[in-house]
Formats: structure tokens, C-alpha cells, sequence
């Protein structure tokens, strides 16, 4: 779809709010012609060229009164323009993170967080000036226009010349087109690369400080931001000549109506007054020139950043980058609910065959992490199965493909026999509740990361707290479940992190808990609490993640992995007996 269709169908989006702007903006581009032609009739008084009679106060009561006009035109325009342009870049920005999250969760972002993040708030702020530059040019236009038709009437040859620089302007911003684009794009791209950087050491700073490897980091981020600069340079230098062509060539226009005007007056073919409009005119006239030409850039720009805008989401319908979703702009947000328990959702045999996935090729078109073939088991209601397996073996893996959190490229899910077609819209809640090996806590209290949404009072809180061996924990915080535990969780360690994690699925009650390495965290004692809570729980149908000899003597069957493949599947004293890789494991000979 072109750019044009992609912006046409943004402005549709609130077009009553559109509609306002634009006729607020449009009438600030007619109120901006009255002063022309009141200085024109006060020049034709003084010489005679009019029998309209006004006294000099009269005209300037007309003047303040055009300029109270316009000022509230302009306050009035600047505020709608300001409500549009929140409306344009939230839609945007919600439909591009609405588009990332219906991504499998191992493969949403196919670049880097920092990459990511420039890409929400540059390329939609390029994007929101454009629409909202549209206004602009539209008033412009009408003034313009108008301007013209009475330039005209007046020096038809003149005003022609004068119109010659526009001309220009075109051609020049036409052939600067693939230079725009190229910079703009090689510049955002250099910038992704930084801010992407930049984000990564600040998840690895530690690891960073261990390696004493702080001056290599430094100088790899001095080389980036070095690229960033001399190709945004390059960038912002051709879009200043640019501009600054456009701002001469209106320039050139007034300098030519004082040369013409100049040698009309002395024919007596042109007034004082003429000469003073045309004036007048051309300073908003060359305004409009500038303004064209920088439109004529900034559309190009535009393109590069709906381009890279459609790469993040790796969506090919670049129309769901604009599609009309309902916005949520007041602090009552909807309610978040789940659907209650049902029949078809109480988990009987959860059917695992043929399970193959890898992760997606880099752009080297190699993985950058190997996969699982051809991965067969059961688990069955009530039942602890546990996968385990040295470093690389494919654990995350396997849970991630089961998920949908990771495509899979082969195989089939049944759920009580039903095949499931969309395992990452399938495993939620009431179905399924899931936790990851590194919890993801936010910025907020710790009752709303629990929560995430859900009213305290649909559930039970309490219970789950007590499940997840949580509540001397949040007596001990300074305001409890009310404390903010700042982002990523930093003010808890790392087991109540997990812990906070597993009271997020506690609380949803689901029918299968699924966790990788939920415990690896947890000291011995709060461990073997933790377990027996959760053996407490009736039906508790759990597939973990973990290499804790606790867990492997509580598992109804293990999952023993080898190189992305089952190697054996038994209970743990059949595996000691008959699986060497098991065996290994347990004595702690191999890295897991």
C-alpha cells in the first residue's frame, strides 16, 4: 500500500476532530489576508487611487481586530491540532505494539529493545508531523490561492514571475527524493544500532564490570555514535540545503516584485498600494514556498519511517499498522477479564507429537539458537513432568514451541484429544498460566504486578500469595502489597521475583502451570515450602523447567533432553537405571 493510502486512511481516523483543525487553520490563512488589503486601501487613500474613505484609527480598529481574530484562531487551531496529533501517534503506536504482541513472544522484535524503542518514538513522531503538517499546507494553499486570483486581477505578468520559484521548488524537492530517503534511512538505521547498543549495557552491566571489559564497551559505543553522527550529519545537511533553497527562492520572489513593481509604478500601471500588498502577500507567499519544500521532505521521510515501522511489527498487511481500534485516552481503562471455567477448558491429557521448531535465521542466515526435532510426550491431570537436560539442550525451547511463544515448524498440540491451532492464543488463562526463567516485573507495586489487571476482588489474592510462599515477604516490605518495587522488580531479589511470578499465575487459577526453573532462585527451606504448597493444591497439572533433585523425586515422569531431542522419558529411578545422560545429570557431572 502507498504512503499516501496509509496516511489517507490516519486522517480518516477522528475526521471530525480532522475536520476542525483543518477549518481552523484554513481560517487563519484567510484571516492573514486581510492585513494585505487594508494596507493596500490605506496606500490608495493617501494617493488617491480609491474614493473609499477611511481615517487611519478606523483601519487600525479593522487591523487589531483581524489580528484578535487570528489569535484565536491560532490558540484555538493549537490546541485541536494538539488533541489530533496525540490521537494519530497513540493509534499508531498502539497498533504497532498490538501488532508485536500477536507475535510468537520468542521471535516479536526481530531487532534490538533500543532499536525497537527509537523506532516507536522516532518513526511515529515522523509520522504524527506529517498528518499534522498537512493542516499547514492546506491553509497555506487556500491562502495561496486566493492570494493569486487577486494578485492577478491587479499584474497579470508579475504575478506570474512571481509564481516561477514555486516551480522550482518541486523539480528540486522531486529530485532530491531517493537522496532523502537514502539518508533518512541510513541515519535511523545508525541510530537503532546506538540506542539498541546503549539498552544492552544496561542489561549487562554487572557482566560488563566482571569481564572488566569497560573500555572495550566504551569503545565500541564511541564507534557507533561516531557512524550515528557523520551519517546523521549528512542527514540533517541535505535537509537544511534543501530548506534553505526553498526559504531563497521565496526570497528571490520578493526581490523580484520590488524590481517589477518598481518599473510598473513608474508607467503608472501599478499603485502604491498594489506594490504594498503584493509585499504583503509574498511574505506569507514565501512561507508557503518554504513550507511546500520542507512537506515535499518530510513526505519522503515518511515513507523510511512506515517502512521501518512495518519491518518491526514483520507484518505484510502494512494496513494493520493504521487500522481504526478505539483508543483509551481517560484514566477508566477497560476491565481485564477472563473467561470463566468451562468444561472444555479442564485439562484431561495434554497431547505433545512430532513437536519441531527452530529459532528464525539472522540476517547471516544462520540461527542464532539451536532448536527441538521431533519431541513426543504426554502429560496427563495431576501430573508434575519435568523437563530437564544440560545447558542448550532445548528445555526453553520445548516450552516456549508448546506455548506458541516460539512458531513451530512441524507437529501438533492436543488438547483432550482437540488439536490446538494457535498455541499462543490457546495457553492462557483459564487454560494455562505460564512463568519464565528470567520473571518480567514493571515499574509498579507489587499487588499490580501480581494483578495485571485483574480485580482484587474477582480472585484470590491471598491464597495465591500463600502459594507462592509470598506473604512474610510482603509483611516485611515498607507498604506491602502497595510497594513500588521499581522497574524490572529491582528492590526484591531474585526469589521474590520468582515468587512475585508464581503468585501471578497462582492467581489466575489455571489448569496447567507451566515454569521454567521457577525454583533455581529459591533457598532449600523456601523451595520445599513452595513445593508442598503446591502439591497441596488438588489436580495441580504442572510442566516445569528445573535440574533440582527435590523436583526430579516428585515428578511423575522426566523429560531428559540431548541436543534439542528427547534422549529418554521415565520416572527417575528408571532413568537412573537405563539413561547414562540422566545419571550424569544427577550427580552433577554435566552444566545444566
Amino acid at each position: 500500500m502507498k504512503t499516501f493510502q496509509l496516511l489517507s486512511r490516519l486522517i480518516r481516523y477522528r475526521f471530525g476532530l480532522f475536520l476542525t483543525n483543518l477549518f481552523l487553520w484554513t481560517g487563519i490563512g484567510l484571516a492573514e489576508l486581510v492585513p494585505g488589503l487594508l494596507v493596500k486601501l490605506y496606500f490608495d487613500m493617501l494617493t488617491g487611487e480609491t474614493s473609499l474613505r477611511f481615517d487611519v484609527w478606523g483601519i487600525v480598529t479593522l487591523v487589531l481586530m483581524t489580528a484578535i481574530l487570528n489569535i484565536g484562531l491560532i490558540g484555538g487551531g493549537a490546541l485541536v491540532d494538539a488533541r489530533y496529533r496525540f490521537s494519530i501517534g497513540t493509534l499508531l503506536r498502539q497498533n504497532l505494539l498490538r501488532q508485536i504482541l500477536n507475535r510468537p513472544g520468542a521471535q516479536a522484535i526481530s531487532n534490538s529493545l533500543g532499536e525497537a524503542i527509537s523506532t516507536f518514538r522516532d518513526d511515529g513522531e515522523v509520522v504524527e508531523e506529517t498528518i499534522s503538517w498537512f493542516n499547514d499546507q492546506v491553509s497555506l494553499v487556500v491562502y495561496a490561492v486566493i492570494a493569486l486570483a487577486i494578485m492577478l486581477q491587479i499584474n497579470v505578468q508579475i504575478t506570474l514571475l512571481v509564481a516561477l520559484p514555486l516551480v522550482g521548488v518541486i523539480i528540486i524537492g522531486r529530485m532530491a527524493q531517493s537522496w532523502i530517503e537514502q539518508y533518512r534511512n541510513t541515519s535511523r538505521q545508525a541510530t537503532s544500532r546506538a540506542t539498541g547498543f546503549l539498552g544492552e549495557i544496561f542489561n549487562a552491566i554487572q557482566a560488563i564490570q566482571l569481564a572488566d571489559a569497560e573500555n572495550h564497551i566504551i569503545g565500541h559505543f564511541r564507534q557507533l555514535n561516531d557512524n550515528r553522527r557523520r551519517l546523521m550529519v549528512r542527514d540533517r545537511l541535505l535537509t537544511q540545503i534543501l530548506n534553505s533553497f526553498f526559504t531563497h527562492a521565496g526570497t528571490f520572489s520578493i526581490g523580484l516584485i520590488l524590481v517589477l513593481a518598481a518599473q510598473a509604478i513608474q508607467t503608472s500601471s501599478f499603485s502604491v498600494g498594489d506594490f504594498a500588498l503584493f509585499v504583503s502577500y509574498m511574505t506569507v507567499f514565501t512561507k508557503f514556498t518554504t513550507n511546500f519544500g520542507g512537506f515535499l521532505t518530510q513526505y519522503e521521510q515518511t515513507k523510511v519511517s512506515l517502512c521501518r515501522m512495518t519491518a518491526l511489527t514483520q507484518n505484510p498487511d502494512v494496513k494493520a499498522l493504521v487500522d481504526n481500534n478505539p483508543l483509551y485516552s481517560n484514566p477508566r481503562l477497560p476491565q481485564i477479564t477472563y473467561p470463566a471455567k468451562k468444561e472444555d477448558h479442564y485439562l484431561h491429557i495434554l497431547d505433545v507429537r512430532g513437536l519441531t521448531a527452530y529459532y528464525p535465521q539472522t540476517s547471516h542466515g544462520n540461527s542464532t539458537k539451536p532448536g527441538i526435532e521431533n519431541i513426543n510426550f504426554q502429560v496427563r491431570r495431576g501430573e508434575l513432568v519435568v523437563i530437564t537436560g544440560r545447558v542448550g539442550s532445548g528445555k526453553t525451547t520445548l516450552l516456549r514451541a508448546v506455548l506458541g511463544l516460539l512458531s513451530k515448524d512441524s507437529g501438533e498440540i492436543r488438547w483432550n484429544g482437540d488439536l490446538v491451532d494457535d498455541p499462543a492464543t490457546f495457553f492462557v488463562p483459564p487454560c494455562c498460566a505460564y512463568a519464565g526463567q528470567v520473571p518480567f516485573l514493571f515499574y509498579g507495586t507489587l499487588k499490580d504486578n501480581i494483578l495485571m489487571g485483574l480485580s482484587e476482588k474477582d480472585v484470590d489474592l491471598q491464597a495465591a500469595l500463600r502459594a507462592a510462599v509470598m506473604e512474610r515477604d510482603v509483611v516485611e516490605l515498607e507498604n506491602g502489597l502497595d510497594t513500588v518495587i521499581g522497574p524490572r522488580g529491582i528492590k526484591l531479589s531474585g526469589g521474590q521475583a520468582q515468587r512475585t511470578a508464581a503468585a501471578r499465575m497462582f492467581v489466575r487459577n489455571p489448569e496447567l502451570l507451566v515454569f521454567d526453573d521457577l525454583s533455581s532462585a529459591l533457598d532449600v527451606e523456601t523451595e520445599h515450602i513452595l513445593w508442598e504448597r503446591l502439591f497441596e493444591r488438588r489436580n495441580t497439572t504442572s510442566l516445569v523447567v528445573s535440574h533440582r533433585r527435590p523436583v526430579f523425586r516428585r515428578a511423575n515422569q522426566i523429560i531428559v533432553l540431548k541436543d534439542g531431542k528427547v534422549e529418554a522419558i521415565g520416572t527417575l529411578n528408571q532413568l537412573l537405571e537405563e539413561c547414562n545422560e540422566m545419571q550424569l545429570l544427577w550427580e552433577g557431572d554435566l552444566e545444566i
